[in-house]
């Protein structure tokens, strides 16, 4: 069957960068029966023009100013059932990931697949197809069970303790924006180390920039 005996799947293209927005426009072009109907560079554009434009795919990068993609995602199917959500994204980080396949997200694409790969892939998702590869899913559920886990045995404390301790603050710093006393602060670090099975601060740091466990809409690369 070629290309042009299929229906016309409009798409509407979201992302931050006004490069990255071409660059998929030209791989996307690519396909006879797609057409790109608008293109948004926030959240905040992707809700304007879903009503407007009702395209059957929304190609939304994971972060881009306002609303992300989780949060849209969940926003169109609620209020737009007829456009399908799509995640197509250069940060394969298993957060991510984990978290769109808890969404009911149809796909989480990245920006380096090829060109045959993501037009099916689109294709698939236009047809009310969810698709996630073994490797995608097996990939999730090791993260909840290694990751997440371990995460949620920490204290809202613990987990602020180890965001600033990850960005770089040491205990003086952290004990005076927290208004705490440093041995507070090497208590509560020494309980981190304890629940995650780590035996030093830097492991620590390591574990937390390798993994992201808090919630990847707050993260900004």
């Amino acid at each position: 069957m070629s290309d042009k005996s299929l229906k016309t799947i409009t798409i509407l293209i979201a992302d931050d960068e006004q490069m990255a927005r071409a660059g998929i426009r030209t791989l996307l072009s690519q396909a006879d029966d797609f057409e790109i109907i608008g293109e948004a560079q926030d959240g905040f554009e992707v809700q304007e023009m879903v009503p407007k434009l009702r395209p059957k795919i929304a190609l939304l990068d994971y972060q881009m100013p306002g609303p992300g993609a989780y949060n849209l995602e969940k926003w169109i199917r609620e209020n737009y059932p007829e456009t399908t959500a799509l995640v197509l994204t250069a940060h394969n980080r298993d957060a991510y990931l984990a978290k769109m396949i808890d969404s009911g997200i149809a796909g989480f694409l990245l920006k380096n697949e090829g060109a045959e790969d993501l037009i099916n892939s689109i294709r698939r998702a236009a047809e009310g197809t969810v698709y996630f590869s073994d490797e995608q899913i097996n990939r999730a559920k090791k993260w909840k069970e290694t990751v997440v886990e371990k995460w949620d045995k920490l204290t809202d404390r613990e987990q602020d303790l180890l965001r600033r301790l990850a960005m770089g603050e040491d205990n003086k710093a952290m004990a005076k924006s927290l208004t705490i006393s440093r041995k507070t602060v090497e208590f509560h670090i020494t309980n981190i180390l304890e629940k995650l099975g780590l035996s030093s601060r830097n492991e620590a740091i390591v574990w937390m920039l390798n993994h992201q466990p808090h919630d990847p809409d707050s993260i900004k690369d």
